[in-house]
């Protein structure tokens, strides 16, 4: 039941937002922003603390200020998911900025595939979409969400962008590196992983867990790695792509834990300058009160 709701809940708000007037539909999403700030459940005491960790030495003042626009650019994110469909792929292009873009359309122009690992920041779906506007081929993985409707209706969503959304199993690393040595972009979103299987790193500081899943890929086929950290402007978004050197001495353990630190890094940079776009309303350090899974 609660399943169920949960899943009209979320298509009764996209066919609404879909309804709605542009600047009415962020008008309220960001007074809900506001709301779900003011009545400080669990979600936005986690997104607080999150936030907190990214800024040294902020006053309370300075972090109420930085958690009320980091909702206002979370809920945003939520419009343009629902609202994405109705964009022309004009209005794609001429919503994006770019750093460093050839370190991926050289990869594609030479075939030899390119990952791309990305955090929750900005609207990665909106990168996504204007890379596969330029006839590139993008594959991706998507968690199992429940109920089965919710998770299809989000894996027509990016099919619809021209992406190929994989689903995560014992099979999927198989499944990318056979991709990436066709030539094509796998792109992951790769900043938490807290399962006994994930990295451990650090960032900002403190330990946290990333998937090896990216530097796995890049050692198997030797397709190159960069980062990508999506950041909203005031139409749409920017993203600025790094490259990963790939360690060539050490054993696979050791090159696969260097390759995490250094994307960590990476992320840790790109929060730094833009921590309101970091969407993480989850635990992502794995100190303090932390319990590990069974």
């Amino acid at each position: 039941m609660k399943e169920n709701l949960s899943a009209f809940v979320y298509f009764a708000g996209w066919r609404l937002v879909r309804w709605l007037p542009e600047k009415t539909a962020y008008t309220i999403a960001y007074a809900l922003a506001d709301y779900l700030v003011k009545r400080n459940g669990k979600s936005v005491v986690r997104f607080r603390s999150n936030l907190s960790r990214t800024q040294e030495s902020i006053s309370s003042t300075d972090l109420d200020a930085l958690l009320k626009k980091a909702m206002r650019s979370y809920m945003r994110y939520w419009v343009d998911t629902f609202r994405f469909p109705d964009w022309s792929m004009q209005r794609v292009r001429e919503t994006v900025t770019v750093t460093n873009e050839h370190l991926l359309t050289d990869a594609i122009a030479s075939k030899t595939g390119v990952i791309v690992s990305l955090p929750h920041a900005g609207n990665w779906d909106h990168a996504g979409a204007y890379f596969c506007g330029k006839g590139i081929h993008l594959v991706t993985v998507a968690e199992r969400l429940k109920p089965e409707k919710l998770f299809l209706k989000f894996l027509k969503y990016r099919q619809d962008m021209g992406m190929e959304v994989l689903s995560l199993d014992s099979e999927t690393i198989g499944i990318l590196a056979t991709r990436l040595r066709e030539g094509h972009l796998v792109a992951l979103v790769a900043d938490r992983d807290l399962s006994k299987s994930g990295i451990q790193v650090q960032l900002f500081g403190g330990p946290t867990r990333m998937p090896a899943g990216p530097a796995v890929l890049a050692l198997q086929t030797n397709a190159p790695l960069i980062t990508a950290f999506v950041s909203y402007t005031s139409d749409g978004i920017h993203v600025e792509f790094r490259n990963v050197e790939i360690p060539l001495q050490g054993d696979q353990k050791d090159r696969v834990r260097n390759i995490v630190e250094t994307t960590a890094k990476h992320f840790e940079d790109g929060i730094r300058r833009h921590p309101y776009d970091w969407h993480m309303l989850q635990r992502i350090w794995i100190d303090g009160d932390f319990k590990e899974r069974s």
